[in-house]
């Protein structure tokens, strides 16, 4: 059987970062007695994939991961089971059963929705909506390996000041994906004005 997880990930527990959140719930779903399903061969491990992984540093209200089991109590029960497993700043919200042709919740990841936290205090309506009118909006995007000047104009969805901050509905994925402290530096860069030194991201939620 098929499960989907949604989970939370704040206080401290932002420093994590993705392969050791993944080891931590690897143990989680063995302190919590969950009968999960493990691959064969020499070294098996268990079935889980992750959605995007979220960056160090950044809280989330929307995390998700698949787990195939091999039975299941109810979804309350599971939720409460692997909460009681759990440590200070992660909680599972939600527990559900996936039929059994669904894909994985990394495959199918196409948006995300980003709070950067105060800077509802450091922007205007007006200034977003002249960031906005540009035709295009291009940024020199760094990998690895190189980089190149793009476009994010068709990445961004949404973007309006919200009482905790500057909220963001952006392209996530494997096809497109956008990082929002890219669409804050270039905002701010275009605006001339100063980017804080440190900002609090926090990822609200994730669609498919």
């Amino acid at each position: 059987m098929k499960i989907r997880i949604k989970f939370s990930k704040q206080g401290h527990m932002k420093f994590i970062g993705h392969l050791d959140t993944m080891r931590y719930f690897q143990k989680v779903m063995r302190r919590a007695n969950v009968d999960i399903c493990y691959s064969e061969g020499f070294s098996p491990h268990q079935k889980m994939s992750f959605a995007a992984p979220l960056g160090v540093g950044i809280v989330s209200n929307g995390e998700y991961f698949d787990i195939e089991v091999n039975s299941t109590d109810s979804s309350n029960e599971m939720i409460k089971r692997i909460n009681e497993a759990n440590v200070e700043g992660i909680e599972v919200l939600k527990y559900k059963l996936l039929d059994d042709n669904a894909k994985n919740c990394m495959a199918i990841i196409a948006g995300a929705d980003y709070t950067a936290l105060g800077l509802n205090k450091l922007l205007t309506k007006d200034d977003l909506v002249v960031y906005l009118s540009q035709p295009e909006i291009v940024v020199l995007k760094k990998t690895k390996k190189s980089e190149k000047e793009i476009d994010i104009k068709p990445w961004i969805y949404e973007l309006k000041l919200t009482d905790e901050g500057l909220f963001m509905k952006v392209a996530q994925g494997s096809a497109s994906n956008l990082k929002p402290d890219l669409v804050v530096s270039s905002l701010f860069n275009y605006l001339q004005k100063d980017i804080p030194s440190l900002i609090t991201y926090q990822r609200e939620e994730m669609y498919c």
